[in-house]
């Protein structure tokens, strides 16, 4: 009699760990309060993040990510890291990402100021 064939299980995917490449668009906010800025996230060019926020809380800067309200009146996360270690690279992206957009930001106004100083000092010399 003729063996029946099993069905094979099915495989799970192999996955490769491959390091993570973040994109980060920030776009700062200009009102006071704790909300510094917004970014989106691109990662490793197959996920995009967006609605990301930079807050400041009491110990510092942190990133806070897309949310929606339950009926619970709770706030839960849309997406999220799945790691300790994925959490803090997408976490160091984001805020680095906000400091070199600010540290230039800042360079630009002081590059417009000078300008403006120099012509108010030419004026006065005259």
């Amino acid at each position: 009699m003729p063996k029946k064939a099993t069905p094979a299980a099915p495989q799970k995917e192999q996955f490769q760990e491959t390091p993570m490449n973040f994109d980060v668009r920030i776009y700062p906010v200009k009102i006071d309060g704790a909300l510094k800025a917004n970014a989106s996230v691109n990662i490793n060019e197959f996920f995009a993040v967006s609605k990301v926020r930079i807050l400041e809380g009491t110990k510092g800067m942190f990133v806070s990510m897309p949310q929606y309200k339950g009926q619970n009146g709770e706030y839960k996360d849309i997406c999220f890291p799945c790691t300790k270690e994925a959490k803090k690279a997408f976490d160091k992206a984001v805020l680095s990402a906000y400091e070199q957009t600010m540290a230039q930001k800042q360079s630009k106004e002081q590059m417009q100021e000078a300008p403006e100083q120099e012509q108010s000092q030419q004026m006065a010399g005259m």
